[in-house]
C-alpha cells in the first residue's frame, strides 16, 4: 500500500496523453478542467498532431517531456492504452488516471483489464480508475476529470468518494448547496481503493463530513481502519450502499448461515462504527448538508413549525417510522404558545401556527419559532414552509430563520414538502451561511435522524470488560480445524468454557447409561440423536421433548436407537421463558458477523434480527435490540413477564469475544435456542462449524 497519495492527488506536474482540440472530447475536457480548476503546476499535453493546445506547448511523446511528471491522465482509446502504458511505466511516472473501461473487441486472454492491472501491480503505480470519472481535489486545484463540470470554489467542507461515476457527478455538478473540498469516482480500483481516499480526506483540515457511494469494500481491513480514524476525529461518514444481494450463495450448514445476506454484514459494520446509512441520493444530499452546516447537534430533540396541518401530520408519521425524537414541550413553553397563537390551534410540537392569518401572522411565526427552539428539550428546529411560486423562497422565511437562531443559539433549517432549491441563489446562499434550505419532508427527516444517531453513537460505551475469558481457546481451534463440525455436546462445552451458561446434558450410547444420566439430570428431559453428520435433527425425528419418566425415556430411546442410531444426548428440559438465538455467519470480506434475535413464533412475527461485528459489549447489544419492536416484548411490553435481559446481554458479549478470538477458524455458529427466563438464560442447542468445511 502506498504511504502517500500526493503524486496522484496533489501532483506537482501533469501530462495528458491524448490531449485534444476537438471540442467535448475527453482530451479536450481533461486539459480544460485543469485550467478551470486553477491548477498551479506544470501541464504537458501530449499529441503529435498539435504544436500547442489552449496556448500550452504540446509534446509528441513521453520521452520528449522536460521532466518526469507526477501524474499522467490517459485520454486515449482502449486500443492504444496498453503500448502507452508501457511507456509510462518505463518513464517511472508514479501515478495515473484512467477513465476508460479497458474493454476491447476480440481481446486476448488474459484480457486488457487484467494485463493493465498486472502492470500496475508490478510497477507499484498509483491509479485512479479504471472505468471512472477521475477526481476533483478542489482545495488543491487539481481537477483530473475528462468530462464537463460545474464551477467549484475552494476549499469546501464535504468530501465525496464514489464507486459510481454518475454517483459522483450527479451530486457534485447538480447541487450547489454542497461545498466540496474533494470528490473522486474510484471506478474499478485497480490500484488505489476507497479506504485510501477516505484516509486522505480525513486528514484534510476542512473536512466536516464524508459521503461514500459504495458497492463493496475491496480492502476490508483498510476500510475498517479508516472508519476507526473517522471515529477518532469525530468526522461523520454518510454511506449510500448499493448492490444488495439476496442471500449468500455459499452453502450453509447452520440456521444462522442461512439468515445473513452479504448486505447485512455492511449494516453490522456501519452500526459498529457510527456510519450513517441512507437509501438514495436525496437522503445522502440532505444528510451531507446538515452535517456540513451543523456538525454534531446538541442534547435534546426535534421541534418543527408548520403552516399546514396536513404536512404536520405527514411529518409526525415519518418521524415515528424513523424514530426521530419529537420534543415534548415543557409546561412553560406551552403556556407561552397559548398566549400568542390562535385559540383553535393546539400548543404542541409539531406546531401548526397558521389559522386566521392577518397582519400579526409574521410576529406569530417568529415568536412561536423562538419558543419552540428555546425549550430546554429542543436541540434543532425545522421550519416546514413551502416555496413561493416558481420555487422561490419568501424573504420573510430567511428572516425568520436568522432571528430564531440569533435568539436561541441553536440550529434552524427551512424545508419544503417538495423539491426545488438546489440552484436557487437564495437557497444556496443561506445554506452556505449556516441556514440550510432543504427539499422534501422525507429526506429531511432521514437527515435529522442521522444527526441524532451520530450524536448518540458517541454516548455509548464500546469498551470490552471481559478481555480474556477462556484458557482453552487454542485447543478448541485445533479441534475445529481437525473435526470441521463440532457435535452438539462439544459445541455446548465450547460455550461453557467461555462462561456462557449451557443446559445440563450428557452424551450416552446405550440404554443403561441413558437411564443413569436421566436420573442424575432429573426429569423432564429432552432426548436427541447425537449421531455424526445429522445437523437438522427434527427432520429426522431425532428430537423428543418433555420426557417425564423412566418408562417414556426407555421407549423413546429404543425407537431412536433402531431408526437413527444408539448415540444420543440427554438434556434437561427447560420450561417456560422466551426463546432467543445467537449465531454467526462469516462474510467473505468483513469476517464473522454475529446474528441476534428472538426465536419461536416471534421470529416469524417480527422478522427482525441484529447484526453485529464482534467483539462488542453488552451495552452495545442492549441498545441495538431496543431499536426493534421485539425489544419492547423482551422489556415486558403489556404484561409480558420481566425477563433477565442483562444475563442475555452478558452471554451475547461473551459469545462475541469467543467468535473474535476464533474468527480464523469458525465459519458458522448457532446457539438456537437460548432460553431466557426471569432468572437468567441458558444455551439449549448449539452447533459450531469450522472454516475449512467443504
Amino acid at each position: 500500500m502506498h504511504t502517500t497519495l500526493d503524486p496522484l492527488l496533489k501532483p506537482k506536474s501533469i501530462t495528458i496523453l491524448g490531449a485534444s482540440k476537438r471540442k467535448d472530447s475527453v482530451g479536450d475536457w481533461a486539459l480544460t478542467n485543469l485550467i478551470k480548476g486553477g491548477y498551479k503546476g506544470a501541464i504537458y499535453p501530449i499529441n503529435p498532431s498539435y504544436d500547442s493546445i489552449q496556448n500550452i506547448k504540446c509534446y509528441e511523446r513521453i520521452r520528449d517531456l522536460p521532466e518526469i511528471p507526477d501524474l499522467v491522465i490517459f485520454a486515449v482509446s482502449d486500443y492504444r492504452i496498453e503500448l502507452l502504458f508501457d511507456e509510462v511505466v518505463k518513464a517511472k511516472i508514479p501515478a495515473a488516471v484512467i477513465f476508460s473501461s479497458l474493454n476491447i473487441d476480440d481481446d486476448n486472454n488474459p484480457n486488457l483489464k487484467t494485463r493493465i492491472k498486472d502492470k500496475i501491480l508490478k510497477s507499484n503505480m498509483m491509479v485512479c480508475g479504471a472505468n471512472g470519472m477521475g477526481f476533483y481535489n478542489i482545495r488543491d486545484h487539481v481537477w483530473a476529470c475528462g468530462f464537463d463540470s460545474n464551477d467549484h470554489s475552494a476549499p469546501g467542507n464535504i468530501s465525496l468518494i464514489s464507486h459510481s461515476g454518475s454517483g459522483m457527478s450527479g451530486i457534485l455538478d447538480c447541487e450547489d448547496r454542497l461545498r466540496f473540498n474533494f470528490a473522486v469516482s474510484t471506478g474499478n480500483e485497480l490500484s488505489v481503493t476507497m479506504d485510501q481516499y477516505l484516509d486522505f480526506v480525513l486528514d484534510l483540515p476542512e473536512t466536516k463530513v464524508v459521503g461514500i457511494f459504495i458497492e463493496t469494500a475491496r480492502n476490508p481491513d483498510g476500510f475498517i481502519k479508516a472508519l476507526k480514524k473517522a471515529n477518532q476525529k469525530k468526522i461523520p461518514i454518510v454511506a449510500l450502499k448499493v448492490g444488495k444481494t439476496e442471500k449468500s450463495a455459499q452453502l450453509t450448514v447452520s440456521h444462522s448461515g442461512a439468515i445473513a445476506g452479504d448486505d447485512d454484514a455492511y449494516d453490522a459494520l456501519f452500526n459498529r462504527y457510527g456510519v450513517q446509512r441512507v437509501r438514495d441520493t436525496e437522503e445522502l444530499v440532505a444528510t451531507l448538508i446538515l452535517f456540513a452546516e451543523f456538525g454534531v447537534v446538541g442534547e435534546g430533540s426535534f421541534v418543527t413549525l408548520h403552516d399546514s396541518g396536513g404536512e404536520r401530520q405527514l411529518l409526525v408519521d415519518i418521524a415515528d417510522e424513523l424514530n426521530v425524537p419529537l420534543t415534548e414541550l415543557s409546561d412553560n413553553s406551552v403556556k407561552k404558545l397559548e398566549e400568542i397563537i390562535d385559540p383553535e390551534l393546539p400548543a404542541i410540537n409539531p406546531l401548526d401556527v397558521w389559522s386566521r392569518g392577518g397582519k400579526d401572522s409574521a410576529k406569530q411565526y417568529l415568536d412561536s419559532a423562538k419558543i419552540l427552539l428555546d425549550d430546554d428539550n429542543a436541540s434543532i428546529e425545522a421550519l416546514v414552509l413551502n416555496r413561493a411560486p416558481y420555487g422561490l423562497i419568501y424573504p420573510e422565511y430567511i428572516n425568520l430563520m436568522q432571528k430564531t437562531r440569533k435568539a436561541t443559539g441553536k440550529p434552524v433549517l427551512l424545508v419544503s414538502s417538495h423539491q426545488g432549491s438546489g440552484f436557487d441563489p437564495v437557497a444556496v446562499e443561506q445554506t452556505h451561511r449556516g441556514y440550510p434550505v432543504l427539499d422534501g419532508i422525507s429526506p429531511t427527516m432521514v437527515a435529522i435522524s442521522k444527526l441524532f444517531s451520530y450524536r448518540d453513537f458517541f454516548k455509548s460505551d464500546h469498551k470490552i470488560s471481559n478481555s480474556k475469558l477462556c484458557t482453552k481457546g487454542d485447543s478448541w481451534k485445533s479441534r475445529l480445524r481437525k473435526e470441521k463440525i463440532l457435535s452438539e455436546s462439544d459445541s455446548l462445552s465450547l460455550l461453557s468454557d467461555y462462561g456462557i451458561p449451557v443446559v445440563e446434558h450428557k452424551c450416552v450410547s446405550d440404554e443403561v447409561s441413558a437411564i443413569e444420566a436421566a436420573k442424575k439430570i432429573g426429569y423432564p428431559l429432552v432426548l436427541k440423536t447425537a449421531e455424526k453428520d445429522i445437523y437438522h435433527k427434527t427432520e429426522r425425528h431425532g428430537v423428543i421433548l418433555n420426557i417425564k419418566n423412566k418408562e417414556e425415556l426407555t421407549n423413546h430411546y429404543r425407537v431412536m436407537s433402531k431408526t437413527i442410531g444408539k448415540k444420543v444426548l440427554i438434556a434437561k428440559m427447560i420450561e417456560g421463558g422466551q426463546e432467543m438465538f445467537l449465531g454467526v455467519k462469516k462474510d467473505p470480506q468483513l469476517g464473522p458477523i454475529v446474528i441476534i434475535g428472538m426465536g419461536g413464533v416471534f421470529s416469524e412475527l417480527f422478522d427482525e434480527v441484529v447484526f453485529a461485528i464482534p467483539p462488542f459489549n453488552r451495552n452495545y447489544i442492549k441498545q441495538s435490540i431496543e431499536k426493534f419492536k421485539f425489544g419492547k416484548i423482551l422489556s415486558g411490553y403489556r404484561g409480558k413477564d420481566n425477563l433477565k435481559l442483562e444475563a442475555f446481554y452478558e452471554s451475547a458479549e461473551k459469545f462475541s469475544i469467543l467468535i473474535s478470538e476464533m474468527k480464523s477458524d469458525i465459519r458458522e455458529f448457532d446457539i438456537n435456542p437460548m432460553i431466557l427466563t426471569d432468572s437468567g438464560c441458558v444455551a439449549v442447542d448449539a452447533l459450531a462449524v469450522g472454516e475449512d468445511i467443504k
